[in-house]
């Protein structure tokens, strides 16, 4: 299943490994899911996950990065024909768009209006993972 995973996803699931953000976070690291991912992505990933505030171990930080880079689909991405409210979160919704995704994940809803998302359907952790589970 192929999917996109903003950042703040991904920092809350590591964060809370016992909650949907963690549950999708380990679904990434056995590869039962495979994301979509540019440089900017992997950037973005590995710029904030190894901020000074967060406890995360260097390491551990490396071989997640590394495993999304093995198992998931580097894309790269179209400039977004509807620009969306902060330019920051555009190359979530520009590699959905162009690597086919079936799901961008986000804790931030409101910042994917639904009139620019151009198809892409936008989920929070949570119901990502009932439509999943459904699926399975």
């Amino acid at each position: 299943m192929k999917l996109v995973l903003d950042t703040n996803v991904v920092v809350s699931g590591l964060l809370s490994p016992f909650g949907p953000p963690g549950d999708i976070i380990r679904m990434v690291a056995s590869g039962d899911l495979e994301l979509c991912y540019d440089a900017r992505i992997l950037s973005e990933y590995r710029k904030v996950l190894l901020r000074q505030k967060f406890p995360f171990d260097r390491t551990h930080v490396e071989d997640l990065l590394e495993q999304i880079e093995v198992c998931g689909y580097v894309i790269t991405g179209k400039p977004l024909i509807k620009r969306l409210p902060d330019s920051d979160d555009e190359s979530f919704l520009e590699v959905a768009l162009e690597g086919e995704a079936q799901y961008l994940v986000t804790g931030n809803l409101r910042h994917y209006p639904v009139k620019k998302r151009q198809g892409i359907l936008v989920l929070s952790p949570r119901e990502f993972l009932e439509i999943y589970r459904k699926k399975k």
